[in-house]
């Protein structure tokens, strides 16, 4: 071997590992376009993963613990998921800065205002952003769906606990179509919903007899063992645990039994989200 070939060998040897750089993805939450930095390891996968919920820093600031953070998940055979919330890094332009809103109330009403904000943000619009990136993690290909991790630091983790202790209950919807006795023509059960975008279009929802059928599939009335409040769905919100967190259809007022799909089966999927979404 010549002297320049062994230290062309010595090089690659000695030369420190490739470390994995981080993709940056979109996912839905609620009525907002979020987005986030994913880093995967070598490989197809599936493979266990994380979400890590980031703290306080405002702007891109919470950039540089996810560059530093995901490599060495990566690395180490998991995926890491690094979600920006609303108003923050990524996503900055999807709603206010909650530093902002703490901020704001606190002048207004002192102290005690902006704690009471702090707390509504964190258990409202920010574990709903989330809860919409577990969703997305799980149905990645290249991720193992019993085998997510959550972590956090700051606000992110007041949101890994948070979302540790969220339990809803109501009623099957498997019941309450048994009492309707749906007619044979009858193939799909249409939620109709309050909200409506800024253009005026009736946010909805729709799911096949099968899937309505499902015994996870519940129309949820409570949170936490308190009637579920405004913002996360009241009175009424379709909870569907085993499809994304866009067909949970929040603000329900009515539901129809149809034999034909409306639309392209709901308001994400006229946006060109798939119908069916399963994890």
């Amino acid at each position: 071997m010549t002297r320049i070939s062994s230290l062309a060998l010595l090089s690659l040897i000695l030369a420190p590992p490739l470390l994995a750089t981080g993709d940056v993805v979109t996912f839905p939450s609620g009525g907002l376009s979020l987005q986030g930095v994913v880093f995967k390891p070598e490989g197809t996968g599936p493979f266990p993963a994380v979400v890590y919920n980031h703290g306080s820093a405002p702007g891109m600031l919470s950039k540089d613990a996810f560059e530093a953070l995901g490599p060495v998940f990566a690395t180490h055979g998991w995926v890491f998921f690094g979600p920006y919330r609303r108003g923050q890094g990524l996503s900055a332009s999807a709603g206010p800065y909650i530093g902002d809103e703490i901020a704001a109330a606190e002048k207004k009403g002192g102290v005690s205002a902006g704690a009471a904000t702090m707390v509504r943000l964190l258990e409202t619009d920010h574990l709903e952003d989330q809860l919409a990136a577990l969703a997305w993690l799980r149905a990645q290909r290249f991720v193992r769906p019993d085998q997510i991790a959550v972590a956090g630091n700051s606000f992110g983790g007041i949101e890994t606990v948070l979302l540790a202790g969220i339990a809803t209950s109501g009623v099957v919807l498997s019941t309450v179509l048994a009492m309707a006795k749906p007619k044979p023509a009858a193939r799909y059960v249409v939620f109709r919903c309050f909200d409506k975008d800024q253009a005026g279009s009736e946010y909805y929802e729709s799911l096949d007899l099968t899937q309505a059928a499902h015994p996870q599939t519940m129309l949820a009335l409570e949170l936490n063992d308190a009637p579920i409040d405004p913002d996360h769905g009241a009175p009424v919100r379709l909870r569907i645990p085993t499809q994304l967190g866009y067909k949970s259809a929040k603000w329900v007022r009515g539901i129809e039994l149809a034999s034909a799909r409306p639309g392209t089966g709901g308001y994400w999927e006229d946006q060109g989200y798939e119908w069916y979404a399963g994890i």
